[in-house]
């Protein structure tokens, strides 16, 4: 049996990961989770990036590419912080 709630708390610490290395946008973030066998929808993903952003851990902004609009997320002092502390207790 999956536990999807495990799986889910490690996927929000790889996305902290990423965001302290670089701007992160949800597309990219699916195919590096994919890579490490975490299949996500985007109905999965992007509201688990909503909630990082919610909870101070991640900021977003805007781009626009051609004519599509898509969101950047960068991890804050918050989000270090948080992942410094899961990285000891991991």
């Amino acid at each position: 049996m999956v536990d999807k709630g495990l799986y889910a708390g490690l996927m929000r610490l790889h996305i902290l990961h990423h965001a302290a290395e670089q701007v992160v946008c949800g597309v990219w973030v699916m195919e590096e989770l994919r890579q490490h066998g975490y299949e996500i929808s985007p109905g999965t993903l992007y509201p688990m990036l909503h909630g990082l952003e919610r909870k101070g851990y991640l900021q977003s902004t805007k781009e626009r590419a051609g004519k599509t609009m898509r969101r950047l997320y960068s991890i804050t002092s918050e989000g270090e912080s948080a992942l410094s502390e899961a990285k000891v207790k991991v």
